[in-house]
């Protein structure tokens, strides 16, 4: 009878658990990992004169004017009209970008080293300007009103300029380390200017610079303006994340008194900002990986941030210190434009601070050093799977002490168990009668009845550090392990490795002292079923890691509770 009812439990959790995998394949969420679908149909429209003047700002403009001090105006939104200005297309061997004639925007970002899916081998889509998303890095130049009477580039009233190009299409050829693509126009008030974009094989910067001569009898001022333009559309991994415990998606920017500010996106309205700095940067932040413009290092910028009128699209940007170009004469201002991953290296190398946008939250300290172990443990395996598994036997070692000091409490407490019981049945409903007993028996026993608790809370920074190491690291996005799992930033597909923690955390529970109350008894009988379900959608590594704790653990507390039970056999003779 006994064989026949396990017989049918089993049958029953067996298909319970492929029926869960059918709902999940038909209607569960399918795993985008930062998915942009483009649409053949872009959202652009001409705009033209949408920029203020220093002394008159539009009323209904998006564009704010710079502080006086400054004497200049910041750049524009606008839109653009693929049917008069053909884009150019420039492919590297890491970037794959596509810039507006019209304006000179990057309207389009693909990285070739990041694949859409692990299945779809098609390059990752960071930026685009289409009806599904609206995130675009917009440049120029606008002129200070320093009363010479020669606008801008970007200024002019007949809109933003449609730049002339040798051809439409720049591909960096194999052997060349470097390719430069220059756009050229002509102002009617006699400014020449080339706006001159610098590619470098291997790098996720690129060199935006303005080489403007003057060929009229009036000296022109002007100021260069960059901004990344992104609408409120979520972050294409929010799919992915886990109850809730979302990356941060939003604007980020440098100061001299504090090295990463940032502002999400629902908040640009609310929070605008608007500062001087020398040096600098200004991002934009989306999990794996950020946009960010790097204006000139040794000259006073002003950043900004700011939402469209309208409150579809949400503005970072910055102006220069202003450039004055002599009658006759040339001038050269530019700034740098990084669209990539989120590699620290990297990013610290092109600016300090940039690092941050790796945004592990307000446990940073134990995250970067977990990273840095993580990273050291793959510089010799090969494997980021296998890594997990070593860090978690590393972590586990400094804290073998601390976890053996909380398993022997527990394992005492599971001694004195019988005894407690039988107090228990003494005094009954007497509850200060049974508290009294109660504390005797552990100053007897030396039973610290906090001891299990304390050392699991001190541990308690380091999981949740690593969850963001985990979450942050697009090292380990698409990264293999074996088998089934070809994703450790994605949750296991079959469930397994959620399923298998949670028959570890019920065998752990085994281990240690049913607590006193029936309720509370029933309470934590539930909660490996209960954390089984949480796991279910947390990224494999993740699970991964907890998975090995609680194997480690097991056999840690295993070894201590027998030990303990062992020694108090002989001291009673049993």
């Amino acid at each position: 009878m006994e064989l026949r009812r396990t017989l049918i439990m089993v049958a029953l959790a067996s298909v319970t658990y492929f029926l869960f995998l059918s709902w999940q394949q038909d209607y569960g969420t399918k795993p985008t990992t930062d998915v942009v679908q483009e649409n053949a149909e872009t959202t652009n429209s001409v705009a033209n004169s949408e920029l203020p003047t220093v002394a008159t700002p539009s009323a209904n403009t998006d564009i704010p004017t710079v502080p006086a001090v400054q004497k200049a105006v910041s750049a524009s939104d606008l839109a653009m009209d693929s049917a008069t200005s053909p884009t150019v297309r420039v492919v590297t061997d890491v970037l794959d970008i596509t810039i507006d004639r019209q304006g000179g925007d990057v309207v389009r970002v693909a990285l070739p080293k990041y694949t859409q899916t692990v299945e779809d081998k098609t390059p990752f889509v960071l930026m685009n300007q289409s009806n599904a998303l609206t995130y675009i890095a917009q440049s120029g130049l606008v002129g200070v009103g320093n009363g010479s009477g020669l606008q801008g580039l970007d200024d002019q009233a007949s809109g933003r300029p449609i730049y002339d190009v040798k051809q439409g299409q720049f591909t960096l050829a194999d052997g060349e380390e470097s390719l430069n693509v220059v756009l050229s126009t002509r102002t009617s008030s006699g400014l020449v200017v080339n706006k001159v974009f610098t590619f470098k094989r291997g790098d996720y910067r690129i060199s935006v610079a303005y080489d403007v001569k003057n060929t009229s009898d009036k000296p022109w001022q002007g100021v260069m303006f960059g901004q990344i333009k992104r609408d409120n559309s979520k972050d294409p991994s929010s799919d992915n994340h886990s109850f809730g415990m979302v990356t941060f998606l939003g604007g980020a920017w440098w100061t001299a008194d504090k090295n990463y500010n940032k502002v999400s996106l629902s908040d640009f309205a609310s929070d605008a900002m608007s500062q001087q700095v020398t040096g600098g940067w200004v991002a934009m932040v989306q999990h794996y990986f950020v946009s960010a413009w790097i204006p000139p290092t040794q000259q006073i910028n002003q950043i900004s941030t700011r939402k469209s009128s309208n409150g579809a699209d949400n503005f970072i940007g910055f102006t220069t210190s202003p450039l004055l170009v002599a009658p006759g004469g040339d001038g050269r201002v530019s700034a740098d434009f990084y669209a990539g991953p989120k590699i620290q290296d990297s990013l610290k190398a092109l600016s300090p601070g940039l690092e941050l946008t790796v945004d592990y939250g307000w446990l940073w300290p134990i995250a970067q050093f977990l990273f840095w172990l993580l990273k050291s443990i793959h510089g010799f395996l090969g494997n980021w799977g296998w890594s997990i598994i070593v860090l978690t036997i590393l972590v586990k070692a400094a804290f073998f002490k601390l976890s053996a000091t909380s398993y022997r409490s527990m394992a005492n407490m599971r001694r004195v168990m019988p005894e407690m019981q039988r107090m228990k049945e003494q005094f009954g409903d007497d509850r200060q009668k049974m508290s009294q007993a109660m504390m005797a028996l552990y100053k007897k026993e030396k039973i610290n009845p906090l001891g299990g608790c304390l050392p699991i809370l001190v541990q308690m920074p380091v999981f949740i550090a690593l969850y963001w190491t985990l979450m942050e690291s697009v090292e380990l996005r698409h990264a293999d392990w074996i088998l089934w799992i070809n994703d450790l930033s994605l949750m296991d597909p079959y469930f397994i490795l959620p399923l298998l923690m949670g028959v570890s955390m019920f065998v752990q529970q085994q281990l240690n002292p049913a607590p006193q109350d029936p309720m509370q008894a029933k309470v934590m009988k539930f909660m490996p079923v209960v954390f089984t379900i949480f796991f279910l959608w947390f990224p494999a590594g993740l699970v991964l890691y907890w998975l090995m704790n609680n194997l480690l653990s097991i056999a840690q507390q295993w070894v201590i509770t027998r030990n303990i039970e062992k020694a108090a056999a002989l001291k009673t003779g049993h």
